[in-house]
């Protein structure tokens, strides 16, 4: 079968290194959205992220496409135990826990593994593990991800788990929303994601979207940076880490609302289509960041 998960789970993707700079860190800020309302090119909150220098700060979410920030051949599925195909795949799921504020610069390597893969019926999820580490050994961030595999489900495996957040009953502390620009995911794809699912209309159409959609990690960040600036002063040292599940696409040219709620030790939140015709179709759920 083209998924074997006696081969897959466990299996060891490798250590690669690494190195990024402060041009990368504000290319992913600009990806996502940074610097696009008007008076952001001169308000000092603002430039925080896109102005190289020393109040130059990093989103904690960075961390998750940094290794993989220079590639620019479309994202390799050559995992052990999976043969599958780059048009069955979208993002299921993202998490990323950073142990210390990310520097601008920097080097470090990662250690990658296939933690689980969980029979959906109709689908596979097949979830990865990887810690990036600083020369000297100490743990720079963890990050945890699946990959939704369309077709390649029903050989009787676990389903495993599924562990919803629960959204106040109360009226939002933040609800705020950012437009994605007709070219965001042709410049989020500089960050390292070459799949052309995100680019090219004929891909797109063949895994059954009318049209590219936005990388989901391309809406993963616009809504940390959305929440961060919102309920956290914009400082992104409060963020010790943030997890979401992918319910929706997002296709450039609409808009993302988002809803955020401060608790005890973490911020939740939801993210939706607002307005056109998908108004209130789902984008991210089960969104929590968790404070520093």
């Amino acid at each position: 079968m083209p998924i074997d998960p006696a081969v897959a789970i466990g299996a060891d993707l490798g250590t690669r290194t690494f190195s990024w700079d402060a041009s990368d860190v504000l290319l992913y800020h600009l990806g996502i959205g940074a610097g696009s309302h008007p008076g952001d090119q001169v308000d000092p909150g603002a430039l925080r992220w896109t102005l190289d220098g020393p109040g130059l700060q990093v989103l904690p979410s960075f961390g998750v496409v940094a290794p993989t920030f220079h590639e620019t051949d479309p994202p390799p599925l050559d995992l052990p135990g999976c043969d599958i195909d780059l048009a069955q795949v979208v993002h299921g799921s993202q998490s990323i826990t950073v142990h210390a504020p990310l520097p601008t610069a920097g080097s470090a390597s990662v250690s990658t593994r296939i933690s689980d893969v969980w029979d959906k019926g109709k689908a596979a999820v097949v979830w990865q593990e990887a810690t990036a580490s600083a020369a000297d050994g100490e743990a720079l961030w963890t990050t945890r991800s699946s990959i939704f595999v369309r077709g390649e489900g029903g050989w009787g495996g676990e389903r495993g788990s599924s562990q919803s957040v629960e959204l106040p009953d109360r009226a939002p502390d933040t609800e705020t929303s950012y437009a994605v620009t007709p070219q965001q995911a042709l410049l989020y794809r500089l960050c390292g994601d070459r799949n052309p699912l995100h680019a090219d209309p004929d891909f797109a159409k063949a895994a059954g979207f009318p049209a590219p959609i936005l990388h989901g990690l391309c809406s993963y960040g616009i809504v940390l940076r959305e929440l961060t600036e919102q309920l956290l002063g914009g400082d992104a040292t409060r963020v010790g880490g943030f997890s979401a599940r992918f319910a929706g696409v997002v296709f450039p040219g609409e808009t993302i609302g988002v809803r955020g709620w401060r608790e005890d030790a973490r911020v939740v939140a939801s993210a939706t289509i607002a307005g056109g015709e998908r108004d209130g179709s789902p984008v991210l759920a089960d969104c929590v960041v968790d404070l520093a």
